[in-house]
């Protein structure tokens, strides 16, 4: 799953307008302190009391940007994507400029596979922010969802200049090259990965395709027996299943 992002930069500048506006520094003692013990929560992986927390600084002040944002993360790691869309949903009636919250919005559209609002709210984000390589490389996952494999390789070049090291964005890259007919580009990118995270299953199996779309195919049955060695049964179910038959027709043919 992609990772989802809270923040809380915008807290001390909000504390600066509560300590201006007279009706409101009451609470804003209470309000920091939930929103901060919220933060936390994330922080520690328990969604359900931050969603707490955000609530209570919510019905002290309403208009608490971060707090939707915040709130929406957690609701997304509820798997309540549809209380989570109506978070940012807010946040940015308040905010219009709100990066993350385009991004968050971005990662649940994807989740929903709404690819094509996915594309739309990182674009957006990205006006905020052209240096953040995770929209890149998210909304390269969206374009390749979308059969648009050119666009995803800008964002995945894109992504790799901000973060050089990202092992999974170079797979997906190869993965957009397997797609756009690039099958020698693909298995660059495929034995990058492999240098660098040898235990990188899902490599191994789209090395075996690009292997096999370039008439290699003992090089290919190798990668697909490695894939099937140190994938996970459960998560890589399906692409086992696929290894599998793909090994039955190429032996087949061999034999």
């Amino acid at each position: 799953m992609p990772l989802d992002r809270y923040s809380g930069r915008l807290l001390v500048i909000l504390l600066g307008l509560i300590l201006l506006l007279v009706p409101v520094v009451s609470f804003a003692g209470p309000a920091r302190s939930s929103f901060a013990q919220g933060l936390q929560a994330l922080q520690e992986g328990n969604p359900s009391l931050a969603v707490k927390k955000f609530s209570a600084v919510l019905k002290q002040d309403p208009r608490w940007v971060e707090a939707y944002i915040n709130r929406g993360v957690a609701y997304r790691r509820l798997g309540k994507l549809k209380q989570a869309l109506a978070d940012f949903d807010q946040a940015l009636k308040l905010a219009p400029q709100a990066m993350e919250a385009y991004y968050n919005r971005g990662l649940i559209r994807s989740q929903l596979g709404q690819f094509a609002q996915a594309v739309e709210d990182y674009t957006r984000a990205l006006r905020y922010d052209p240096k953040d390589w995770q929209t890149y490389y998210n909304r390269g996952n969206a374009y390749l969802e979308l059969n648009r494999p050119r666009q995803a390789l800008q964002d995945y070049d894109q992504a790799l200049k901000l973060n050089p090291g990202g092992s999974n964005i170079l797979h997906n890259r190869g993965l957009a090259h397997l797609m756009a007919g690039q099958p020698e580009k693909a298995l660059k990118d495929f034995r990058r990965v492999l240098a660098s995270t040898p235990f990188h299953a899902r490599a191994y199996f789209n090395q075996g395709k690009a292997l096999e779309a370039l008439g290699r195919k003992t090089e290919a049955v190798r990668s697909y027996r490695k894939f099937l060695e140190v994938g996970d049964p459960t998560a890589d179910k399906a692409l086992m299943e696929q290894a599998l038959q793909r090994l039955q027709t190429l032996e087949g043919q061999a034999g």
